[in-house]
């Protein structure tokens, strides 16, 4: 479905007279576009997968100000003020390059979209990512790390377990050490502390049978500013087990002195004068942080919406609106 949305955001955009092109990795399309001229490059990234939802979600409606269905907020309005910003701009006198990333993986990775297009070279020098923030920049989300914890224990029959050693519970006993590590309970400006989901649990085959063998999977989130390693080495020093770490990725963590957030700030004065600038943060991830980990800085800017991934994900149609107008104005003084 989602390679189905970029050919006809691409075919629109031809329609309305800008050129790109459609890349393919894996089966998997994204869309790229560029105008302007200049030295320094700003991206603007989107993604047009969407998560599952009931089919009733897939027949939008709007009403009240606002567009009801799945992916209305999360996050198709926002490409679609980048796409429309996009085909403003395309005439105009601009002293940089923009360049428009549409992506179809976003919800499950990002591997196949934005990960393979900066592989490719397709870089810039500031990213703006539409994702839905209620048109609050948001300047951080926590990194990432997945790991799976084995602990063992020592087999006995279920009606002596004192003649064994529990593996699950060991388990169990692990989780709450890590909970407590220091650096697990460290904060920001943003952040209270790093969250820890404990998302799977394994162990045991037969009821009258201590376990010997068991294993937890953990989703840790942990604030941008920490080092993942350092988390990794407290943990594997207070639990008793094997750590077989799965994934780490990098938060994204920009300065709130950053010039071109300073720049989206004045972009935002000039639109919408009466609107509070506010600064935010994410707990989850997004695209962003594949461009964080080549150190450019990447931030999530969107419209205004609500219960995206639930059943009442909505969009309001006037700050979709507002953002193409930001988005206008801040790509002609970049």
């Amino acid at each position: 479905m989602a390679n189905t949305a970029i050919e006809y955001a691409s075919e629109y955009l031809r329609r309305n007279g800008l050129e790109g092109k459609i890349l393919n990795n894996n089966g998997y399309k994204s869309f790229i576009t560029t105008i302007g001229k200049g030295d320094k490059t700003l991206i603007l990234n989107g993604h047009l997968d969407v998560v599952s939802g009931k089919e009733s979600q897939f027949d939008p409606k709007e009403a009240d100000g606002k567009i009801i269905g799945r992916g209305s907020a999360d996050m198709k309005g926002g490409c679609a003020a980048m796409m429309q910003a996009m085909i403003e701009l395309k005439d105009k006198d601009l002293k940089s390059k923009i360049m428009m990333q549409l992506v179809p993986d976003e919800e499950i990775g990002g591997m196949h979209g934005t990960a393979y297009l900066i592989e490719q070279g397709f870089l810039g020098d500031f990213v703006i990512c539409t994702e839905p923030t209620n048109l609050q920049i948001s300047i951080q989300s926590k990194g990432i790390i997945r790991m799976d914890i084995k602990s063992y224990g020592v087999s006995a029959h279920g009606s002596r377990p004192w003649e064994g050693e529990n593996a699950i519970l060991k388990a169990i006993d692990n989780y709450s050490k890590i909970l407590k590590l220091p650096i697990i309970n460290v904060g920001s400006d943003f952040y209270e502390k790093s969250s820890i989901n404990l998302a799977k649990i394994s162990g045991g085959d037969i009821y009258n049978r201590v376990p010997d063998k068991s294993t937890i999977g953990l989703d840790i989130r942990y604030v941008p500013h920490l080092n993942p390693e350092e988390i990794i080495d407290e943990i594997k020093k207070v639990v008793d087990g094997e750590v077989q770490v799965k994934i780490i990725e990098h938060g994204v963590n920009i300065k709130a002195t950053n010039p071109y957030i300073r720049q989206l700030k004045e972009s935002i004065i000039h639109i919408m004068p009466k609107e509070p600038i506010k600064l935010a943060a994410q707990h989850g991830g997004s695209d962003t942080r594949f461009f964080a980990a080549k150190g450019i800085p990447a931030i999530e800017f969107g419209p205004k919406g609500d219960f995206w991934h639930g059943d009442r994900e909505y969009v309001e149609t006037g700050s979709i609106n507002q953002l193409k107008n930001i988005l206008i104005d801040f790509a002609r003084k970049f």
